[in-house]
Protein backbone atom coordinates (compact mmCIF):
# COMPACT_ATOMS: atom_id res chain seq x y z
CA UNK A 1 0.00 0.00 0.00
CA UNK A 2 2.30 2.35 1.01
CA UNK A 3 4.46 1.97 -2.17
CA UNK A 4 1.45 2.53 -4.36
CA UNK A 5 0.27 5.62 -2.46
CA UNK A 6 3.73 7.47 -3.18
CA UNK A 7 3.68 6.82 -6.89
CA UNK A 8 0.14 8.44 -7.05
CA UNK A 9 2.13 11.54 -5.58
CA UNK A 10 3.14 11.96 -8.78
CA UNK A 11 -0.39 11.86 -10.04
CA UNK A 12 -1.87 14.61 -7.88
CA UNK A 13 -2.59 18.37 -7.90
CA UNK A 14 0.88 20.04 -8.47
CA UNK A 15 0.99 23.82 -8.23
CA UNK A 16 3.88 25.95 -9.48
CA UNK A 17 3.50 29.37 -8.24
CA UNK A 18 6.38 30.91 -7.14
CA UNK A 19 4.89 34.12 -5.66
CA UNK A 20 2.71 31.75 -3.78
CA UNK A 21 4.74 29.89 -1.62
CA UNK A 22 1.80 29.07 0.68
CA UNK A 23 -0.10 27.65 -2.03
CA UNK A 24 2.07 25.60 -3.26
CA UNK A 25 3.35 24.05 -0.13
CA UNK A 26 -0.61 23.03 0.83
CA UNK A 27 -0.87 21.45 -2.48
CA UNK A 28 2.45 20.00 -3.25
CA UNK A 29 3.35 18.35 0.39
CA UNK A 30 1.99 14.96 1.22
CA UNK A 31 2.69 13.11 4.16
CA UNK A 32 3.26 9.27 4.87
CA UNK A 33 2.29 7.89 8.66
CA UNK A 34 3.42 4.44 9.61
CA UNK A 35 1.49 1.63 7.48
CA UNK A 36 -0.58 -1.25 8.84
CA UNK A 37 0.78 -3.27 6.10
CA UNK A 38 4.33 -5.48 5.67
CA UNK A 39 6.77 -3.02 5.75
CA UNK A 40 9.01 -2.59 2.66
CA UNK A 41 12.27 -2.36 2.22
CA UNK A 42 14.69 0.96 2.13
CA UNK A 43 15.57 -0.09 -1.83
CA UNK A 44 11.67 -0.36 -2.38
CA UNK A 45 10.70 3.21 -0.88
CA UNK A 46 13.63 5.01 -2.80
CA UNK A 47 12.75 3.13 -5.70
CA UNK A 48 9.25 4.39 -5.47
CA UNK A 49 10.13 8.07 -4.51
CA UNK A 50 12.49 7.63 -7.42
CA UNK A 51 9.98 7.16 -9.64
CA UNK A 52 7.49 9.63 -8.30
CA UNK A 53 10.16 12.51 -8.58
CA UNK A 54 10.33 10.89 -12.86
CA UNK A 55 6.64 11.36 -12.99
CA UNK A 56 6.70 14.74 -11.52
CA UNK A 57 9.61 15.73 -14.14
CA UNK A 58 7.39 14.63 -17.23
CA UNK A 59 4.52 16.44 -16.11
CA UNK A 60 6.64 19.72 -15.40
CA UNK A 61 8.02 19.12 -18.58
CA UNK A 62 4.22 19.35 -20.35
CA UNK A 63 3.09 22.55 -18.23
CA UNK A 64 3.58 25.80 -19.11
CA UNK A 65 6.04 26.73 -16.25
CA UNK A 66 9.55 27.31 -17.33
CA UNK A 67 11.57 27.69 -14.36
CA UNK A 68 13.16 25.65 -11.19
CA UNK A 69 11.78 23.15 -9.62
CA UNK A 70 12.88 20.42 -6.36
CA UNK A 71 11.34 17.21 -5.87
CA UNK A 72 12.09 16.71 -1.68
CA UNK A 73 12.07 14.39 0.48
CA UNK A 74 12.52 14.61 5.16
CA UNK A 75 12.22 12.43 7.82
CA UNK A 76 9.85 14.57 10.47
CA UNK A 77 10.90 13.00 12.98
CA UNK A 78 8.69 14.81 15.59
CA UNK A 79 4.96 14.03 14.11
CA UNK A 80 6.99 10.62 12.89
CA UNK A 81 6.41 11.07 9.44
CA UNK A 82 7.41 11.05 6.03
CA UNK A 83 7.07 13.56 4.23
CA UNK A 84 7.82 14.89 0.37
CA UNK A 85 6.90 18.03 -1.91
CA UNK A 86 7.57 20.09 -4.91
CA UNK A 87 8.48 23.53 -5.19
CA UNK A 88 9.62 26.22 -7.22
CA UNK A 89 12.72 26.49 -5.92
CA UNK A 90 16.15 25.55 -6.01
CA UNK A 91 17.30 22.73 -3.43
CA UNK A 92 19.39 25.49 -1.63
CA UNK A 93 15.66 27.59 -0.81
CA UNK A 94 13.55 25.13 0.16
CA UNK A 95 10.32 27.16 2.52
CA UNK A 96 11.96 25.43 5.75
CA UNK A 97 11.63 27.35 8.72
CA UNK A 98 15.22 25.97 10.34
CA UNK A 99 18.33 24.56 8.91
CA UNK A 100 18.55 21.23 6.58
CA UNK A 101 21.43 19.83 4.19
CA UNK A 102 20.31 19.24 0.73
CA UNK A 103 21.72 15.61 -0.30
CA UNK A 104 21.65 13.03 -2.93
CA UNK A 105 21.52 9.80 -0.67
CA UNK A 106 17.50 9.08 0.18
CA UNK A 107 18.63 6.09 1.57
CA UNK A 108 19.33 7.43 4.71
CA UNK A 109 16.38 9.15 5.50
CA UNK A 110 14.13 6.09 4.29
CA UNK A 111 15.77 4.23 7.15
CA UNK A 112 15.60 6.35 9.69
CA UNK A 113 12.13 6.30 8.96
CA UNK A 114 11.62 2.72 8.89
CA UNK A 115 13.49 2.36 11.75
CA UNK A 116 11.13 4.78 14.15
CA UNK A 117 9.74 2.38 16.52
CA UNK A 118 7.72 5.16 17.81
CA UNK A 119 6.79 7.26 15.35
CA UNK A 120 6.58 10.90 16.97
CA UNK A 121 7.08 9.92 20.36
CA UNK A 122 10.79 10.81 22.38
CA UNK A 123 10.84 8.59 24.47
CA UNK A 124 11.85 9.67 28.13
CA UNK A 125 15.41 7.94 27.98
CA UNK A 126 16.40 9.82 24.59
CA UNK A 127 15.99 13.14 26.16
CA UNK A 128 19.03 14.77 26.64
CA UNK A 129 18.94 17.23 29.93
CA UNK A 130 20.35 20.56 28.77
CA UNK A 131 20.60 23.26 31.48
CA UNK A 132 20.00 26.50 29.33
CA UNK A 133 22.16 28.83 30.53
CA UNK A 134 25.05 26.69 29.53
CA UNK A 135 23.94 26.26 25.96
CA UNK A 136 23.18 30.55 26.28
CA UNK A 137 27.10 31.12 27.35
CA UNK A 138 28.66 28.18 24.52
CA UNK A 139 26.75 30.16 22.09
CA UNK A 140 27.56 33.66 23.05
CA UNK A 141 24.40 34.29 24.84
CA UNK A 142 21.87 33.69 21.59
CA UNK A 143 20.16 30.70 20.99
CA UNK A 144 21.79 27.69 20.25
CA UNK A 145 21.78 26.37 17.08
CA UNK A 146 20.07 23.39 15.60
CA UNK A 147 21.33 21.02 13.22
CA UNK A 148 20.48 21.19 9.77
CA UNK A 149 18.40 17.74 8.97
CA UNK A 150 18.97 16.00 6.03
CA UNK A 151 16.03 16.21 2.90
CA UNK A 152 16.81 14.70 -0.64
CA UNK A 153 16.57 16.96 -3.35
CA UNK A 154 16.09 16.21 -7.13
CA UNK A 155 15.91 19.03 -9.30
CA UNK A 156 12.32 18.32 -11.62
CA UNK A 157 12.26 21.63 -13.65
CA UNK A 158 14.91 23.92 -15.25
Amino acid sequence: MLLTWIAEVADEPLVLEPDRPPEEWGTNTWSIGPDDGPAPSVAEVVAAFRGTADGIRRRIADMPYDGPATFYVWHDEQAGRLRCSTGSVGPDRLPFGGPYRPTEGLEPIVEGWLADRYPGVVRREELEVVDAKEVDDEAGGSEAELRPFPVWVVGVGT
